[in-house]
């Protein structure tokens, strides 16, 4: 008779620990989802009853809440659009969009394109006190917006911008500035140094290599906090309040907040309101969603 064969000594404490490992995957796989489905359902929720309620009357909103439509299948024919009218046309619901989209592009594009150059001269460029300079600029970050408004407010009042759109550009470019630069500065020092130094070799000026390299590489993390300046701008309320205040220069959020009255009038159209507002930051995340997590991953690892 033959000798029995033997597996190899540790062959199969390996497949035990790969099966072992294959389990833990698939146990953290299915938490993962599991987590994933019930915040997506924590979040859905809300903007579908948003939704819903915004095409509900005030009669209907005053009966009882937006899930009524599946207990009374009646009030789903009662359903209509014109809060969305009377809130675009009766209250200049559309000026104060255009008014929002005049703040939010500026105020988005220039700190980026400022913070784009800073950030390629904090990372490949050698000049006294650059270490130094970015950590100021970092430590700008934990200053909160609200403790330079009185200061601000008279400055503009001098130079004669206050309560225009230049203000409110300039004061989110200068708050805004600081994370833009620490990302893409992080973002910029995890490129591979071999085509930089490649540019310079071939005679190619900073500017050049800025342009051509280091710009089309640095898509992601610009993307990434694109869709952060963007969201946050078109989204705040106190420095347009404060800055524009109520009037024909007005964005959506200043809007929004005077419609509802203090016996409750207008509150069937602050919902119309609500999600005519979200529909513009919604397309921005899903048309650059697909560079957000990349760029804030690089961004967060390096430095």
């Amino acid at each position: 008779m033959s000798a029995p064969v033997h597996p190899p000594v540790g062959v199969g404490k390996r497949e035990a620990k790969m099966k072992g490992g294959e389990d833990r995957h698939a146990k953290t796989g299915w938490f993962s989802r599991i987590t994933l489905a019930i915040l997506v359902f924590l979040w859905v929720v809300p903007v579908i009853g948003l939704l819903l309620t915004s095409f509900r009357s005030r009669d209907d909103q005053a009966e009882g809440g937006w899930w009524r439509l599946f207990t009374d299948p009646a009030s789903i024919t009662r359903l209509t659009f014109d809060n969305y009218v009377n809130a675009i046309q009766g209250r200049n619901l559309g000026d104060a969009f255009i008014n929002s989209l005049a703040i939010a592009l500026p105020a988005t594009f220039i700190p980026l394109l400022i913070a784009a150059f800073a950030a390629y001269a904090f990372t490949f460029m050698e000049f006294p006190g650059r270490d130094v300079l970015f950590i100021v600029v970092v430590t700008m970050l934990i200053i909160p917006n609200f403790v330079a408004f009185v200061p601000v407010l008279k400055i503009y009042r001098d130079i004669g911008i206050g309560g225009t759109f230049p203000a409110v550009w300039l004061f989110h470019v200068g708050f805004g500035m600081s994370l833009a630069i620490y990302v893409l500065r992080n973002f910029m020092s995890s490129l591979p140094r071999t085509v930089i130094e490649s540019a310079k070799i071939d005679g190619a000026s900073q500017f050049q290599t800025f342009w051509r390299l280091v710009l089309p590489m640095s898509v992601p993390a610009i993307a990434s906090i694109a869709i952060f300046q963007f969201l946050w701008v078109w989204n705040d309320l106190l420095v347009a309040l404060v800055f524009l205040g109520p009037g024909e220069r007005a964005p959506l959020t200043v809007s929004i907040s005077q419609m509802l009255g203090q016996q409750g009038q207008g509150q069937e159209l602050v919902t119309a309101a609500g999600f005519f507002s979200m529909i513009v930051p919604i397309m921005v995340f899903l048309l650059l969603q697909r560079f957000f997590v990349r760029g804030l991953t690089a961004g967060a690892v390096k430095g």
